[in-house]
């Protein structure tokens, strides 16, 4: 592989990867917001209300910073791979101009009134102020997904003459069966996101016996959607997108899988390190049959191997792929359990006072955003060698005259701004934490105690 090509694809999947950071984390709070202002309509307490404006803080610093990492993303497209733009332009241009005009202005014009505008509209009209800004960011996912999945698994084109595609029907494009599974699947895990972070913030109040009302509400907020959000991303969102990359992608199931040699009753790899050198997967700890079964719901089932498909459809990071994969997996195995003994713990009544707990819950928060970054890196280095899979390699996608030293540059000069972002926004989301949500009454906060009744 070219040097240009291997610095054009580094210098990609480091600005996407930074800019889900934030995304993730908004579109997951949208929802969390919408569930306290219902609580807060249909309770009538303000404490709810409160909880809200917390988070809208910092929803709002999260959206601007996805805004601005989002965008060279958009450029980028035009300067490192204009030959797919060029091609593919007719296409994914309907999906990203649609997130632009539909979810984007929807989202950020009624973030403005719900932060900014809620003795204006009252309560009902803060209420859809709320659900508004939901359902933007939920929309823009669904574009920005079935953008994805229509390189990952392309419907709805037809080919011309020249090389380029044409979008034939426009409801192949956003009803693509593809995005139709990775879209639950994608914002399960930005709900999980969202979810552990308000568990985290929520046990460093109880932990730190400061804002005690409100940490109880951001725990039991957290734990209750959260251990929902992680049994349904492994059933059935999960297990339909893995059927969806079985059928459509077979190469990249059996390197996410380490599997080397086509087999009836395959074994699903629980660890091991695939040797790619010698087509085998070394020390490996294995489930026999499992692969089969979970694939084709039968313990006999063949499964091909890497050995059944020519090398060069092969993916190309076949190491890095696995790893993602089972990182990916294993997290969500891991979100299963804290999520579940926290949900146990509340509904026995001892979770605000089980401290060892509260700690597993506020030491988790990055874990969601390892798990989403491996499981987009699974995503992306699966579809390789294909830029559009089936039609368009990666090679012949890239910017002929951008050579590797002018990515290099600005790949550079990304990582130094994208560092002092970093800072600005740690910095900013430390001042919202340490100030809090509104406090209590004085003479009331001295009465709580974290396991007293809300």
């Amino acid at each position: 592989m070219g040097l240009a090509l291997d610095v054009h694809r580094l210098h990609f999947a480091f600005t996407i990867t930074f800019h889900y950071l934030f995304p993730q984390l908004t579109m997951g709070l949208a929802l969390l917001i919408v569930i306290l202002k219902t609580l807060a309509l249909c309770s009538d307490e303000e404490h709810y209300n409160r909880a809200a404006r917390f988070w809208a803080k910092i929803f709002g610093i999260n959206f601007a910073l996805g805004v601005v990492t989002g965008i060279p993303m958009e450029f980028q497209f035009g300067t490192n791979w204009a030959e797919f733009s060029k091609a593919a332009g007719g296409v994914i241009g309907q999906t990203l101009a649609m997130e632009g005009v539909f979810s984007f202005f929807l989202e950020s014009s009624f973030l403005g009134l719900f932060l900014y505008g809620e003795k204006k509209l009252g309560r009902i009209g803060h209420w859809w102020a709320g659900f508004l800004v939901f359902l933007g960011s939920w929309m823009s996912g669904y574009f920005i997904v079935a953008t994805d999945a229509w390189m990952q698994h392309p419907t709805g084109h037809r080919l011309l003459p020249d090389g380029e595609i044409e979008l034939a029907r426009l409801s192949g494009l956003l009803l693509n069966p593809w995005a139709l599974t990775q879209y639950p699947h994608t914002m399960l895990g930005a709900v999980q996101t969202g979810c552990f972070v308000v568990a985290a913030v929520g046990a460093f109040y109880l932990l730190a016996g400061r804002e005690l009302r409100c940490g109880r509400t951001f725990v039991r907020l957290g734990v209750t959607v959260g251990v929902i959000a992680a049994i349904l991303q492994l059933v059935p969102t999960g297990d339909l997108q893995g059927k969806m990359v079985a059928l459509h992608q077979p190469p990249t199931l059996a390197a996410m899988e380490g599997l080397f040699l086509s087999q009836y009753g395959a074994p699903i790899a629980i660890l091991g390190q695939p040797d790619v050198e010698k087509r085998r997967l070394d020390n490996p700890l294995e489930v026999p049959a499992m692969l089969s079964f979970l694939t084709y719901q039968r313990w006999e089932a063949h499964v091909r191997g890497l050995d059944a498909f020519p090398e060069d459809e092969w993916p190309d990071r076949i190491e890095l792929l696995y790893y993602s994969y089972h990182v990916m997996v294993g997290l969500g195995t891991v979100f299963i359990v804290v999520m579940g003994l926290a949900a146990i713990l509340l509904w026995l009544g001892k979770l605000y006072e089980s401290h060892w707990m509260l700690w597993v819950l506020m030491l988790s928060l990055p874990l969601p955003y390892i798990a989403n970054t491996a499981g987009w890196l699974t995503a992306e280095l699966g579809r390789q060698p294909w830029v559009i899979y089936g039609l368009m390699r990666t090679a012949h996608g890239v910017s002929p005259r951008v050579v590797a030293g002018n990515a290099w540059f600005t790949l550079l000069g990304f990582m130094g701004m994208y560092t002092v972002l970093s800072i600005l926004w740690l910095f900013l989301i430390y001042q919202q934490i340490e100030h809090g949500p509104d406090r209590e009454s004085p003479a009331i906060r001295p009465q709580m105690s974290p396991t007293s009744a809300d």
